[in-house]
């Protein structure tokens, strides 16, 4: 390509960039928000695995040992952050949605149907954990199934 050319291409995409950030800039604070509690439910669920970790390492089981992901923007919704577990094709989703709720996807398998799903406004942090818990546990069981 000539450099012409890229550089047309280049002023065209950072002239897009520029108006499709201005348009995300009234949602902003709340995808903040949704960033910051992403993260520290993340660490909720983190602390829990490494118990749930040195169980099965401690039993010669490691198989049984599923990965977390950092939080991330979200696959389906653009104003939303996601993290999720895995353990083969075993997932399980947290999502944490700028419009203020946060919503358990799975357990499920991937390449069949997500769910269920379970949605929690930010403000019922205690629920929220509480439903974390045995969301975890639903989770880990089927990630463990044979």
């Amino acid at each position: 390509m000539a450099p012409e050319s890229q550089g047309k291409l280049g002023e065209r995409l950072s002239t897009l960039g520029r108006r499709l950030a201005a348009r995300e800039e009234d949602g902003r604070d709340a995808l903040d928000e949704a960033r910051r509690l992403a993260a520290e439910l993340r660490g909720f669920v983190a602390e829990g695995l490494e118990a749930y970790h040195r169980a099965v390492e401690d039993a010669r089981a490691p198989q049984l040992r599923v990965e977390l992901s950092e939080p991330r923007a979200d696959d389906k919704h653009l104003r939303s952050v996601q993290f999720d577990l895995r353990r083969g094709r075993h997932a399980a989703i947290v999502t944490v949605k700028s419009r203020g709720d946060v919503t358990l996807v799975g357990p499920f398998r991937q390449g069949k149907v997500e769910g269920p799903c379970k949605s929690f406004p930010f403000a019922a942090r205690d629920e929220i954990h509480d439903a974390l818990g045995d969301f975890l546990e639903s989770f880990l069981e089927a990630a463990a199934t044979p």
